[in-house]
């Protein structure tokens, strides 16, 4: 148990000392975590650390699932459904069958051997390309593209696995009985991850406690996942549903005292899943490579180079069609929704990462047949996957910020940043002249006095005296120096306090209070601050 504990330590703080080397040297956490575990697993004398592939699929996903669908808003989502669909299901198909048919004729695969490692290797991942992607300031269209789709596919992807091991495993396999079991699995987690949604949202509001709501917003994605996939579902559609719904209708039911300790619990959580996942998935090099010598090495990597190559023609044989062809069979779509030009086109083809789902779904694999036969091919199954995940993070994510910069999209996505500030600040106005409005009509209705009036007048004036007027580069300076100024103050009033407290003036609670409210101010800053980014 000491031992355990020493290596979750050691992780920790890889954690802590990747992140750091990569926000200087500018280069995605998750590549620099997959590339640490790999070396942490052969430092001498380090264990062998092996990720449970249910540690992945039932205790990792469904919060990593749930946090990015209550991140991503419904109104986007469902303005972008058919690609995302076209993706996150064609696409994954698509990727199997073309996996599977390239290894059995090249490298003599059994039909259903190659298509359970087509549809593991099929889905590209949530985490690691959007935590890329996001950096790059791409367009947010193409955010919510990729975002959506690595929501959606690890459903497509972990059906067709299920149906592969059951195919393998009994030797039968009906199309029709697929495809209806497929549609009867969608509607259902669907609708369960709506109840769940709607269920959770209302008692996290009678709970008006941050404690407690705190507490049920951790069970949800559980409770969404976990039921589906005990009857034979995928889980990750309930999770997805369930995370949109509370995403859309929970800003109006949950406290701000919640969403306030909320955002920083959950923050906090899924940065250090993310950076463990990747760091244990690093680990497995060297379990994988014990467990290889019984293939020969020569087919290992002809085997994992064929594969990589396979998912990369696939997804780009998928995409540009995807894209395009719905729009030139449709003049009403063509005329309401115009095809992207093909640089927006190829970034969203070359963003194809594989992650640690793909993994853990080999890992699952089971060890033998039910005849007592061991399972066909599951090193080789293992150790492809796992070079798929090292090419793909490392090659693709160092080379989308070249290709983001060689085909000039990073400024697309600055221009839309601007004008989304440009619409934040006139929205924040027009919702400080509507209150102002309820107050007039407060005024007029209730026996205010002068002083209550005269107050929250004040409170309207400085909240509108702290917008911009606009995002004019040639005010950045003045509004930079202004806001440095602000910390500066609230500095000031921070030593005092420390002072008065240290004089015995006040109590250390009257100090938290105190310390809060200036947080909160700092806080608020940080939130207004609107910066022009160079174009």
């Amino acid at each position: 148990m000491e031992a355990k504990f020493q290596i979750f330590l050691i992780l920790l703080a890889a954690l802590a000392g990747t992140a750091y080397v990569a926000r200087r040297i500018d280069v995605a956490p998750a590549i620099l975590s997959l590339l640490a575990g790999i070396a942490l697993a052969f430092v001498p004398g380090m264990p062998t650390v092996e990720l449970p592939p249910e540690l992945v699929l039932l205790v990792v996903l469904p919060p990593l699932i749930y946090s990015a669908s209550v991140a991503m808003s419904w109104r986007e989502f469902r303005g972008n459904l058919r690609i995302i669909t076209l993706l996150a299901v064609g696409c994954v198909i698509f990727t199997a069958c073309l996996v599977a048919t390239a290894t059995h004729y090249l490298i003599g695969l059994p039909w259903g051997v190659g298509f359970l490692l087509g549809a593991i290797v099929a889905p590209p991942d949530v985490v690691a390309p959007l935590a890329i992607a996001r950096r790059l300031g791409l367009p947010r269209r193409m955010l919510v593209v990729l975002e959506g789709e690595g929501l959606a596919n690890d459903a497509t992807t972990l059906i067709l696995y299920r149906f592969a091991v059951v195919a393998i495993s009994t030797g039968a396999f009906s199309l029709p009985k697929a495809a209806g079991t497929f549609a009867a699995i969608l509607a259902c987690e669907l609708a369960f991850g709506l109840f769940v949604g709607w269920l959770s949202l209302r008692l996290r509001h009678r709970a008006r406690d941050p404690q407690v709501e705190i507490t049920l917003s951790l069970l949800t994605p559980y409770v969404a996942y976990l039921i589906p996939e005990h009857f034979g579902g995928s889980g990750i559609i309930a999770t997805v549903a369930c995370g949109l719904y509370i995403g859309w209708n929970g800003p109006l039911l949950i406290s701000a005292a919640t969403r306030l300790q909320g955002i920083f619990f959950w923050d906090l959580m899924i940065y250090l899943i993310e950076g463990l996942l990747f760091l244990l998935t690093g680990f497995q090099m060297r379990l994988l490579l014990e467990k290889s010598k019984a293939f020969p090495f020569d087919d290992i990597m002809l085997a994992s180079a064929l594969v990589a190559v396979v998912i990369v023609v696939a997804r780009f044989a998928w995409v540009y069609p995807a894209i395009y062809l719905p729009r030139f069979f449709s003049p009403a779509l063509r005329k309401s929704d115009p095809a992207p030009n093909w640089r927006w086109t190829f970034v969203v083809a070359f963003t194809g990462v594989r992650g640690a789902v793909s993994l853990a779904a080999a890992l699952a694999l089971p060890f033998a047949l039910p005849s007592g036969e061991g399972f066909p091919s599951r090193d080789l199954i293992l150790f492809v996957a796992f070079n798929v995940i090292l090419v793909t993070l490392v090659g693709f994510g160092l080379g989308l910020p070249v290709v983001v910069k060689l085909l000039g999209m990073g400024r697309t996505g600055r221009e839309e940043v601007v004008a989304e500030h440009e619409a934040e600040i006139a929205a924040r106005r027009e919702a400080l002249a509507a209150a102002l409005a309820s107050l007039d009509a407060m005024t007029d209705d209730r026996e205010l006095s002068d002083e209550v009036v005269k107050l929250l007048r004040a409170r309207h004036e400085t909240r509108s005296g702290q917008l911009p007027d606009g995002l004019d580069p040639d005010n950045e300076g003045a509004s930079a120096l202004g806001t440095d100024l602000v910390r500066e103050l609230i500095a000031a009033e921070r030593k005092f306090i420390h002072v008065q407290l240290r004089d015995g003036k006040i109590t250390d609670e009257s100090r938290r209070r105190i310390e809060r409210d200036l947080d909160l101010e700092e806080a608020s800053i940080a939130n207004r601050e609107y910066r022009t980014l160079p174009l």
